[in-house]
């Protein structure tokens, strides 16, 4: 690379690794919370890149499946200094997370039948019902405002719920209503509204690196060649690596499974975490047995605590079975939960630099607002029913966990319903809630 290949003026590479580092390690809060820290420090503080070209990058990464965040760091690191730049910020996004995660994962496994752990679990298991209520307050507030998205959010609750329709044939049959809604009746399916993360240009700063009418760089432009080399290089990529798991352990094994399963899920992801969790719970737990339901949940709480994607939980969701299948024998069981969770990490997150890399182009092209399309709105209305039915699903399991014939847990349902109204009523921070009902749930365990 040149340097007439980058925009003029754009941040020195220091820099720039220094900054998305540092935004690995203090990416709390979700998406909105992490997309809120970019745009304070890109646009406000450092003044790298400006309000429209932040807002234009934004809205293509949220039409996208994956997590829109870590697309957008790896948007902006690509438009500055080229792919090299989009793989070290999408990839330093997610890779904190998952060392924290995966030693999270060790001590749980390790020790969590120890009772100040199972306590600690005991008091979260409820907060992160309350914490998936949540998710589907807020997505629905923001999508369903009419009757026809209201109606799509019940069936796909009702499918999901009480038919066991798998997920993609519920996002597939959303997308084509709204399609159809579109065309019928296209002023009930437009659903606007800017990121909650990202403000709008109050002007009266000075010019950013990266401005209104910064040239698209040379790297940037869109050259059917490159088209066709990045996908070569990622569709092979993606089946050299599949192959090779599957050549190593066997196409039948855990780890080639897992890539299988986690890159179909990757490309499923429309809507965030909370729209693929019931789609990787139906695979992972019900139909694949590589964790219990209550290793899902408590997997979730421990995604909840760690910066990154809440996607990241997927870490959790490999280093388990790898642990309890022992893949590498039984005295390796650390080394088969790491190889677990590396696994699904990459073939969850490589989609992700595919789309950024390949459409990046083609959104610079012009820089005229993207808008959601009407399937898309289809699709988000479907899941939050589909969020909802995670939610009704985990409070049985937590709530009854030896079923409605057993004791129902009145301690936990307690639990839950302070950490909702904290969460819902009065806007309370995701980890002061986790932290206050795990400290619940040591107390209570400790004193019975």
């Amino acid at each position: 690379m040149t340097p007439a290949d980058e925009p003029r003026g754009i941040p020195a590479r220091a820099d720039a690794f220094r900054f998305w580092l540092k935004l690995g390690f203090i990416s709390f809060g979700g998406p909105a919370g992490q997309i809120a820290i970019m745009h304070e420090e890109l646009v406000e503080r450092r003044r790298w890149i400006s309000e429209n070209r932040f807002l234009h990058a934004l809205n293509y990464c949220m039409v996208l499946p994956g997590p829109e965040a870590q697309q957008l760091a790896t948007y902006l690191g690509w438009l500055m200094h080229r792919s090299l730049g989009g793989v070290v910020a999408g990839g330093l996004f997610v890779l904190p997370s998952m060392f924290i995660l995966v030693a999270l994962s060790w001590i749980y496994m390790a020790f969590g039948n120890v009772p100040a752990v199972a306590g600690v679990f005991y008091g979260i298991k409820p907060a992160v019902t309350a914490i998936v209520v949540q998710a589907a307050y807020r997505i629905g507030a923001r999508t369903l405002k009419n009757p026809w998205l209201w109606g799509i959010a019940a069936a796909s609750f009702a499918a999901i719920f009480a038919l066991d329709v798998p997920f993609p044939l519920i996002v597939l049959v959303a997308g084509v209503l709204g399609g159809v809604g579109g065309r019928l009746a296209p002023d009930r399916f437009r659903v606007g509204g800017a990121h909650p993360g990202a403000a709008r240009d109050g002007g009266g700063r000075p010019r950013a690196m990266i401005d209104d009418d910064t040239p698209t760089p040379a790297h940037a432009l869109l050259s059917w060649p490159r088209v066709a080399r990045v996908s070569v290089i990622f569709v092979a990529g993606w089946a050299a690596a599949l192959g090779l798991l599957a050549a190593a352990f066997g196409p039948d094994s855990l780890l080639p499974q897992m890539g299988w399963f986690f890159t179909k899920a990757a490309l499923l992801t429309f809507g965030g975490a909370y729209a693929v969790l019931p789609y990787v719970f139906q695979g992972a737990v019900e139909h694949n047995h590589w964790l219990t339901t209550s290793q899902m949940i408590d997997g979730l709480a421990l995604g909840e605590t760690t910066p990154g994607p809440l996607i990241m939980v997927v870490s959790f969701v490999g280093f388990v079975p790898g642990w309890t299948h022992a893949i590498f024998g039984a005295d390796a069981r650390v080394a088969a939960g790491v190889a677990g969770a590396a696994v699904v990490t990459l073939f969850t997150f490589l989609p992700s630099f595919f789309f950024i890399l390949l459409g990046g182009p083609f959104i610079e092209s012009t820089h005229g607002n993207l808008r959601f399309t009407a399937p898309l709105t289809g699709i988000t209305a479907a899941i939050v029913g589909v969020i909802v039915s995670l939610a009704v699903f985990f409070a049985y399991h937590v709530l009854w966990p030896q079923g409605l014939q057993g004791r129902f847990e009145g301690i936990e349902a307690a639990i839950g319903l302070v950490a909702a109204v904290a969460l819902v009523r009065f806007q309370v921070g995701v980890i002061p809630v986790i932290g206050a009902t795990a400290l619940a749930g040591l107390l209570a365990t400790l004193l019975r």
